[in-house]
């Protein structure tokens, strides 16, 4: 019985370790040039308007492309349960805060994030672009690096939608697995 306490012990602390290194990872935000900002979707509100989660990854990409620190943005998503193009929601946002229609592209192709990922790395193939810059949650960041890397892309810059809440609590943890199977898959 001792064994298995121990065991258990060992892996829920292993777990931890790997939740705060994961966590940390994705607070550190990296600002440098990139040839395109690539925001992953998500939930879309009844009205149409991104979720005020997604508003603060988009908000993200904003300031830096504001900052001039990428010349467009790439906003992929896909038509979620509410029945909305998540794409075509997150470029009406933006357009709406002063992005030209041109500096942004729109993936409606990306439902999960290996296939933002792809899509991101074949039009970025296509356009001849290099660098990406990731704008997504504190948690997310990491496994979506990782994503973006195993698609080829060089990552040169992170940055984090500050928005927290409760939900979390559930997101950091599945995420910790989420970026072990994304790991050990490839």
């Amino acid at each position: 019985m001792r064994k298995i306490t121990v065991l258990g012990l060992t892996t829920a602390g292993v777990f931890l370790l790997a939740t705060a290194a994961l966590v940390l990872a994705g607070l550190n935000d990296k600002l440098a040039p990139a040839d395109v900002i690539v925001v992953p979707g998500n939930t879309i509100l009844p009205d149409g308007t991104p979720s005020p989660r997604l508003q603060a990854r988009l908000d993200a990409a904003l300031t830096q492309f504001q900052e001039r620190r990428a010349p467009r943005i790439l906003v992929s998503g896909a038509t979620g349960k509410e029945g909305f193009d998540e794409a075509a929601a997150m470029a009406r946002y933006l357009l709406k805060r002063g992005v030209p229609a041109d500096a942004i592209i729109e993936d409606n192709q990306g439902w999960t994030t290996d296939a933002t990922a792809r899509n991101a790395a074949a039009l970025m193939r296509q356009h001849g672009w290099h660098t990406a810059m990731v704008a997504t949650q504190y948690f997310h960041v990491p496994r979506f690096r990782l994503a973006l890397e195993r698609a080829g892309i060089a990552v040169s810059g992170q940055v984090h939608a500050p928005y927290f809440e409760l939900r979390d609590l559930y997101s950091v943890p599945r995420e910790t697995v989420g970026y072990l199977v994304y790991y050990v898959k490839s």
